[in-house]
């Protein structure tokens, strides 16, 4: 009896110990099970956006191959954002991603307040010790788009239909309108404003404005609006282009050209850096050099042949650009750091 008192004694005491142990853990320690979790917490809901549509497939795919955790939380809308961050940072993500110049001021304030919690953005800068800001040199790619249309267009006229009058916007429009220029002095460069990332109704009026002025090119730089460019194009025969991903293989007739941004391929790289231990907080830029943005036909293959339209001679020349870009020969500079 007495050996068996001595054992249940030490058994208890045992059993008391291993309690102890997991009541000193603070609420935000993070075990091996737990240690390798990442959230990517979007600014809306990814619906028909192929920007955030890429980012959240290559934040799967670098999460599967790494072995983390991964979870997906979409915002009903923007005032859900600061919500959305701060339950990441509850459930204990050991990296929370976010996108877009929406969500700059909810992760402002979130990763202030958390100066110990690693975050990333995509697609623009929050300047803080603990955040990863992953940029596109979008420029390079709108200059190359611009310089297309420059080189096909029979009209000398070229539209293009934007999202909003603001200055991120203008790596798009100015850049545009520099290749345009590069390439076709007499080209005449016709511009609007959707005021909207997610109006492709507004956003086809406008295009049928351009068209009415004479542009046989307007490209889409409208987001969810693009859809409403591509709607005109088809009616009145004008030809246009998407963005973020080959929008061609929808309307090859009419839709010709796509400016490219790997959003999947930075949400790749940016897990792929945390999982190896050499991701870094700052600012980090993918341009053509690196194939973070492109062009179909001159840096991505497609599906789809190429339009007449455009045509092979035109292809070539741009891709020399390309080359001169990427070689440094020619540089395209930042619209917004002038």
């Amino acid at each position: 009896m007495k050996k068996l008192f001595i054992f249940i004694t030490l058994f208890t005491f045992l059993l008391a110990g291993c309690g102890a142990n997991d009541t000193t853990k603070s609420a935000g320690e993070k075990t091996e099970e737990n240690a390798k979790k990442i959230a990517l917490v979007l600014p809306e809901k990814i619906g028909v956006n192929p920007f955030f549509q890429q980012m959240d497939e290559g934040a799967k795919k670098a999460a599967e191959e790494f072995g983390f955790e991964f979870k997906t939380i979409e915002s009903t809308d923007h005032s859900a954002i600061e919500e959305n961050l701060r339950v990441a940072v509850a459930e204990g993500y050991d990296l929370i991603i976010t996108s877009s110049f929406e969500s700059e001021d909810a992760l402002k304030k979130v990763a202030g307040e958390n100066p110990n919690q690693q975050f990333a953005i995509i697609d623009t800068v929050v300047d803080l010790p603990n955040v990863r800001s992953v940029n596109f040199r979008e420029y390079e790619a709108a200059y190359l788009l611009g310089a297309a249309a420059g080189l096909a267009t029979k009209t000398n006229k070229v539209g293009m239909v934007t999202a909003m009058d603001i200055p991120l916007m203008k790596k798009w429009t100015v850049s545009f309108e520099s290749g345009l220029k590069a390439t076709n002095p007499d080209a005449e460069f016709l511009v609007n404003y959707v005021g909207s990332f997610s109006d492709p109704a507004k956003a086809k009026e406008l295009a049928l404005l351009h068209a009415s002025k004479g542009a046989d090119f307007i490209a889409g730089a409208a987001a969810v609006g693009d859809l409403g460019v591509f709607e005109a194009a088809k009616e009145k025969g004008f030809f246009t282009s998407g963005q973020d991903v080959d929008r061609t293989e929808l309307d090859p007739e009419h839709i010709v050209l796509s400016q490219l941004k790997g959003t999947d391929a930075v949400a790749y790289e940016t897990i792929k850096a945390f999982a190896e231990g050499t991701y870094e907080p700052g600012v980090v830029a993918y341009g053509l050099k690196e194939e973070g943005v492109g062009l179909t036909y001159v840096t991505h293959e497609s599906k789809t042949p190429l339009n007449d339209f455009i045509g092979q001679e035109v292809i070539d020349q741009v891709k020399a650009i390309k080359d001169d870009i990427v070689s440094g020969k020619l540089e395209i500079p930042n619209p917004l750091e002038n």
